[in-house]
């Protein structure tokens, strides 16, 4: 059967305010769905990991010497070989990693859901290539995180687990484990320790104490962790103890990162704040990255989970972001000197980006629904073809499908389609798309053997609703397909034969994580499908 190629050519565009101002930094400094940030530092270069979930290439990388202008260097799982995500939902796959340096050598540790569980991977240099994984046989649970004493040599994995003896007192009653951690072996070994059961006070059953992070500063030893689940009752937690391997005291001012007590009715609200790691500065000062959410209505935000930075001020040998009814703020005073040398496209603020494909490569920013074990994609003059095939997006395969993140409330995305329909079955163009159930997909197709633009509601089963269709007036020239988000609104229109028509606006809230549920957010993307 021979193949059909279409050509793409995409333009994304913020239509936000948010521009850089002399002497400060915009929130969120990594736009869109980017969430549980982990950071380190070498000498002057800081390294940034985000989890990805069901999206291939896995565990977005990124480099900045300033912390507030971040350039990707790739991903860290970017090999077929390293990661089989087919037959995931989109929110399973990679959970929470942690990046970390020691001994000139990278480790990431990071959560496999359903395909393997704990593992680690290392690598010389940030950019790769990073090994395959070293599964992590007797570490079980999510997000672990790794910590080098360099006092003492000493190295330990810690980790989210279950309740004591798989018995939990209450709904989300979990643990803090740690083991001692051998950086040669790339194995967990020891007695389990169990440093925090429950979280910080029990009487009130707390629920998911996660993502912990050890600290040392002068003689104490700081256990950071998450509380509250990953919604809007998110916070983050702090502990200490004279030693590494515990006893763990938690702080009376507790949660030290929240905005679940803040009126959700104040203007341009931030979320969610919480999963925070830590990094200090040559200069001595400390800052945190954590994930938040920019919602538009209520609680519904499409633009995902994303990374945020605040700065981290002392009290009485604790560590603070936020205090009382303090908000996290969409500027902060920078923290340190503007790089030089700074990333053509930024992933925060107010830009635009736009991609003729005449690269080698299809760029870092775009991502698969999980693991393509074929090719199917094609670059060359100018143009991106895209294979249609049997798989779609609300299956668990891998579909023709090339994703960029949402990564603004306000934004269009526009691309060009050159396509022929061999039939009614076969379709092209640009998508919207959060997860299996929820998606709107603009096409160009064929109905009754006439060239049409369609476009579709995803609907449950692996089927779509179709809500418009527009005959063609230049069938046999390419046409424009353009989605504006607009807040709670998504507004799809084409170009065909220098006339422009809008084909429908659709609520956006079908999108959001507050309905679609998941822990991802939603992605334009270019898209073809022979459905069957």
């Amino acid at each position: 059967m021979k193949k059909r190629l279409y050509t793409l050519a995409l333009l994304l565009c913020a239509l936000t305010s948010t521009a850089q101002q002399h002497g400060s930094y915009v929130n969120p400094v990594l736009a869109g769905f980017y969430p549980d940030p982990s950071i380190c530092r070498v000498g002057g270069d800081y390294y940034l990991v985000t989890s990805s979930f069901a999206y291939f290439p896995g565990l977005p990388l990124f480099h900045s010497r300033d912390l507030v202008n971040w350039r990707q260097i790739g991903h860290a799982m970017d090999r077929p070989s390293q990661l089989p995500l087919n037959g995931a939902g989109v929110s399973r796959g990679l959970f929470a990693p942690t990046i970390r340096h020691h001994n000139g050598r990278f480790y990431i540790v990071c959560t496999l859901i359903d395909k393997g569980g704990n593992f680690v991977i290392t690598a010389e240099r940030p950019e790769g290539p990073w090994s395959d994984p070293v599964w992590l046989k007797n570490v079980d649970g999510i997000d672990p995180s790794l910590f080098f004493d360099e006092d003492n040599g000493s190295a330990y994995i810690l980790y989210n687990s279950e309740a004591p003896g798989r018995q939990p007192r209450w709904d989300g009653h979990r643990t803090i484990r740690m083991r001692s951690f051998d950086p040669a072996r790339l194995q967990a070994g020891g007695e389990e320790l169990l440093l925090v059961n429950g979280g910080v006070d029990t009487t009130k059953k707390p629920v998911w104490i996660e993502a912990p992070h050890i600290y040392k500063v002068g003689e104490w030893y700081y256990l950071l962790c998450a509380e509250g689940g990953t919604a809007y009752n998110h916070s983050e937690v702090v502990f200490r103890s004279r030693s590494a391997r515990g006893p763990y005291a938690p702080f009376a001012g507790n949660p030290i990162l929240t905005q679940r007590h803040l009126d959700p009715a104040r203007p341009h609200p931030i979320t969610t704040a919480g999963h925070a790691d830590l990094v200090q500065t040559p200069e001595g000062s400390w800052y945190a990255v954590f994930l938040g959410c920019r919602p538009y209505q209520g609680n519904h935000f499409n633009t995902g989970r994303e990374t945020f930075l605040a700065p981290v001020r002392w009290e009485n040998r604790w560590p603070l972001i936020t205090k009382d009814t303090e908000t996290v703020r969409y500027r902060y005073p920078l923290p340190l000197p503007l790089a030089a040398t700074r990333p053509h496209t930024p992933f925060g603020g107010n830009f635009s980006f736009h991609d003729a494909f005449d690269g080698p490569k299809l760029q870092a920013r775009y991502a698969f629904l999980r693991t393509p074990l074929r090719t199917w994609h094609r670059l060359e003059n100018g143009r991106l073809s895209l294979q249609a095939r049997a798989e779609t997006v609300g299956g668990t395969g891998n579909p023709s499908f090339v994703g960029h993140r949402q990564q603004h409330l306000q934004c269009t995305a526009s691309t060009i389609v050159d396509f022929k329909a061999a039939g009614a079955h076969e379709k092209a163009g640009l998508i919207i798309f959060q997860n299996e159930e929820h998606y709107y997909f603009l096409c160009r197709s064929v109905e009754q053997g006439r060239p049409v633009a369609q476009l579709y509601r995803s609907a449950p089963g692996d089927s779509m609703e179709l809500l418009r269709t527009q005959q063609l007036r230049a069938p046999h020239r390419p046409t424009g397909l353009r989605i504006e988000a607009r807040g709670s609104a998504y507004i799809f229109s084409i170009t065909d034969g220098g006339r422009r028509t809008v084909l429908g606006s659709l609520d956006a809230s079908f999108l959001s994580t507050e309905t679609a549920g998941g822990f991802v957010g939603s992605l334009f993307g270019l898209y073809a499908t022979a459905q069957g």
